[in-house]
């Protein structure tokens, strides 16, 4: 098995071509991490989600981490790796700008917010939940690949 080191550019196009990968984030020394479903524009993350404890923990702590891999021939694979800086878009004046592309960005891919919008177990979201929309900007990237 051979590994290599992707090119930033490299990177950059395993995350515009997927919408699924891992979100690592920290509160109090205790590590959380979940699956997320993204668009990747412009060097962020595009994300939307209920509040929850994902949320509060980037709250408390805006630094995180996020990974995405793919599968390759055999027992090939692609991953990448970002630190980045969490940034919420909140509705209201000084954020529409960003907010509206957010939704653009992620509108551009069927069902984007059913997997921000959907809890398991939980009774009926009310209309006055507010939903988070938010961007992690992307500080540092790396990846590597492996092939037979």
């Amino acid at each position: 098995m051979l590994i290599r080191t992707l090119s930033t550019l490299e990177c950059t196009k395993l995350l515009a071509a997927n919408r699924v990968g891992h979100l690592a984030c920290s509160k109090d020394g205790q590590p959380y991490v979940v699956p997320l479903y993204y668009a990747h524009s412009d060097n962020h993350l595009y994300a939307f989600s209920l509040p929850g404890k994902k949320i509060d923990w980037m709250r408390a702590n805006p630094l995180v981490s996020f990974q995405v891999d793919e599968r390759g021939q055999g027992r090939g694979w692609r991953s990448v790796v970002l630190d980045g800086r969490y940034e919420e878009l909140p509705d209201r004046i000084g954020h529409k700008v960003q907010r509206d592309h957010a939704w653009s960005v992620l509108s551009k891919h069927a069902d984007w917010w059913e997997p921000g919008a959907l809890k398991p177990a939980t009774p009926p979201v009310s209309d006055s939940t507010p939903h988070v929309f938010y961007r992690i900007l992307i500080e540092q990237v790396s990846g590597r690949e492996a092939s037979e």
